[in-house]
């Protein structure tokens, strides 16, 4: 009897998975700008409570999920990493990601400041569970 619980919940976690990933594989890449943060965020906190590192490979997103896997390519040379979302933008920044040093020098970008990119999700189970609530959120209510 265990082992049939053990078996079944596998299957349906998979099953779910493969579902959700599904429903989402089509998500269109998000295209604009990349910069990247200034030496004085160095050891500072993250909007998510982490210590900010130039040297890691995550970044700042003003709406994705914190935790959100994304993969960012370059638009000018084809270079491409994947970040985690694990910081938020001001609002009044006008570039569509901000990466780590780190990040920017895999993109070949570092001279320039900023350069024209590309974002896909890379669907994960939580990130999909998070965005489906936003889509829930951002449809109209009856009454409204």
């Amino acid at each position: 009897m265990r082992i049939f619980l053990i078996v079944l919940l596998i299957w349906l976690s998979s099953s779910f998975e493969a579902d959700a990933q599904r429903a989402h594989a089509d998500i269109e890449p998000f295209y604009g700008t990349a910069s990247f943060y200034a030496s004085k965020f160095q050891g500072r906190r993250t909007a998510n409570g982490e210590k900010f590192h130039h040297d890691s490979l995550t970044a700042a997103h003003n709406s994705l999920p914190f935790g959100t896997l994304v993969k960012v390519t370059n638009r000018n040379n084809g270079n491409w990493i994947i970040v985690r979302v694990n910081d938020r933008m001001s609002p009044k920044a006008r570039h569509l990601i901000d990466l780590t040093k780190s990040g920017a020098k895999a993109l070949d970008f570092v001279k320039q400041g900023h350069t024209y990119v590309s974002l896909e999700v890379i669907p994960t189970l939580p990130v999909i569970e998070e965005m489906m609530k936003l889509e829930a959120d951002s449809l109209p209510h009856p009454g409204n």
